[in-house]
């Protein structure tokens, strides 16, 4: 990983493909933060839309915002790795490209981990659906461990903030999705757990064409973080996927 330049310094990390529609917004929500030491490490993984030139206009305006363009499409762990690499900053914060901050909660989440030495913290957030009635806030626990994860992910990628001078190493698995969840049990398996400050300073878009809005294709995916990436024999695999089966009906039911 590239080396801490500034100790103070948050490195937003955001991944791009082909996000015209809400590129804007996304920004927006970083630039309207009351924390304002902070650089946005934005990686556009090929994008073939309006993505990179809005990015561009933003990067005039403001040097804090970094755009670096990959020559072809290697998908969001590759974006988000490259990014990883080229940050400046001790903290790591995540953002994907249709998602949004609170303007608090840069300030409000360092202030949290700062008091309490903490090296991974994470916050509730609203999910925003296109129907605005089911729009919902995702409440969590104070803290989370490995074993806990392995159940039920219950982090939320971008409200996720790192420390990286307690965290040596953060690097996301080449898959195709759930890279973020094999991250948060790389970390808890190593010894790192993850607290929870009980506001909601993010939001959430729940797309319907995303592949995590595919229920069935996120249940494949999850196996696959439990059988190829965390390495779990077919007994704990099954015994783990039953709880993330029984808290995903629990939650799309009640």
């Amino acid at each position: 990983m590239n080396e801490i330049k500034d100790y103070n310094l948050v490195s937003v990390i955001t991944p791009t493909y082909n996000s015209e529609t809400y590129i804007r917004e996304t920004i927006e929500s970083v630039l309207q933060q009351t924390y304002s030491h902070w650089e946005m490490v934005i990686v556009d993984d090929g994008s073939t839309d309006q993505t990179i030139s809005i990015i561009e206009e933003y990067q005039k305006e403001d040097d804090r915002i970094r755009l670096i363009a990959l020559e072809r499409n290697q998908g969001a762990a590759v974006a988000r790795n490259t990014a990883i690499e080229n940050a400046q900053g001790r903290y790591i914060a995540f953002l994907d490209s249709d998602d949004r901050w609170l303007p608090e909660k840069l300030e409000r989440q360092l202030t949290f981990m700062r008091q309490h030495d903490y090296a991974f913290t994470y916050t509730s957030y609203l999910e925003i659906h296109s129907d605005d009635a089911k729009n919902k806030v995702v409440t969590i626990p104070d803290a989370v461990e490995y074993n806990d994860l392995l159940k039920n992910c219950v982090i939320g990628c971008l409200t996720v903030i790192l420390d990286r001078n307690k965290i040596n190493e953060i690097q996301m698995v080449n898959i195709r999705s759930r890279q973020d969840y094999a991250l948060w049990l790389n970390l808890t398996r190593r010894g790192f757990t993850a607290f929870g400050l009980q506001e909601t300073l993010a939001k959430y878009r729940v797309r319907q064409n995303s592949i995590s809005s595919n229920k069935i294709k996120m249940a494949k995916q999850n196996w696959k973080v439990y059988r190829e990436v965390e390495k779990l024999n077919l007994l704990k695999s099954v015994w783990y996927f039953m709880h993330y089966a029984y808290f995903k009906i629990k939650k799309y039911v009640v």
